[in-house]
């Protein structure tokens, strides 16, 4: 087994080195290449990169087209029969990469499959995700009643935000951050490739439903960790603009689901009300006691 490792850099040149060191002092079980896609930094060198990693196989995109199409890029360079898509902000602290492998190996339905994602402090970001639903989203609005469940159970069903990660899982998706999975998929997704109609966010959750719809099971694994520093901005109209890009991936997200039906405007309607008061409650909060929620 050969993994191809796919990075995008975006004016991250630090960070991408920190990422593609850890892999290198870290991954010992399984064959690997790393394959850097460079797109089109303003601020970076990117043959700086290969001064200090020779072995790693570099790709210049003549444009910034987002994650998706550098992704796509650098999988046409690809010679590895397993994929991983890992983000520059991200690091190894053990061999993580095998490990995913090797539960790859053994599970012929996997999709994409992911690891634990901690924060530099070593909290757990959530990362097994379930599609969003109406009946899960009123059961949000209803946390008292979930929490009378017994953990395994309220995590099982809802994961997300209700899920500590402390146990391998099913799930409808995960983080690009990382995600491993099989290059044959490929060749049945629509167009053969993943799918490039978002720029930056949301895409991973379509790559696993459209994973999803094919028959494979995407999962979770909590018995390794990847760190993902993911500095969100802490400014509140920053916030807001992120919160509103995310709203519209997720509205997006749910019409390739379920069309503009009924369905999806009940949704729509008790999504954007729940979505929105809670981050006026929560930079309420934050302005109160000068603490940052997550």
């Amino acid at each position: 087994m050969l993994v191809s490792i796919i990075i995008i850099n975006y004016n991250t040149f630090d960070l991408t080195c920190n990422c593609m060191e850890s892999i290198i002092t870290y991954t010992h079980n399984v064959r690997y290449e790393i394959i850097l896609v460079d797109n089109a930094s303003t601020k970076d060198r990117p043959d700086e990169f290969i001064k200090r990693f020779p072995s790693v196989k570099l790709i210049k995109s003549s444009d910034n087209g987002g994650f998706a199409k550098g992704n796509n890029l650098g999988i046409q360079h690809a010679s590895g029969d397993v994929i991983l898509l890992l983000n520059s902000d991200t690091f190894l602290t053990e061999d993580s990469i095998s490990i995913a492998a090797q539960f790859l190996t053994k599970h012929s339905d996997a999709g994409a499959i992911s690891t634990k994602l901690t924060y530099l402090d070593g909290t757990y970001q959530s990362n097994a995700r379930r599609f969003r639903y109406i009946f899960n989203e009123c059961y949000d609005l209803l946390r008292p009643i979930l929490l009378l469940l017994p953990y395994r159970k309220r995590a099982t069903l809802m994961l997300n935000q209700y899920f500590k990660g402390d146990f391998n899982t099913d799930c409808d998706w995960v983080s690009g951050a990382f995600m491993m999975f099989r290059k044959s998929l490929l060749q049945q997704l629509p167009e053969g490739k993943l799918d490039e109609r978002f720029f930056m966010y949301g895409e991973d959750q379509l790559w696993c439903l459209q994973i999803q719809e094919l028959g494979y099971t995407n999962y979770y694994l909590s018995e390794t960790s990847v760190v993902h520093i993911s500095n969100a901005s802490t400014e509140p109209q920053k916030q807001l603009l992120l919160l509103k890009t995310m709203i519209g991936r997720e509205l997006e997200v749910m019409e390739y689901r379920k069309g503009k039906s009924l369905y999806y405007y009940t949704f729509k309607f008790i999504y954007m009300i729940k979505e929105m008061g809670r981050y006026y409650v929560k930079i309420s909060l934050q302005k109160m006691f000068n603490y940052r929620l997550r």
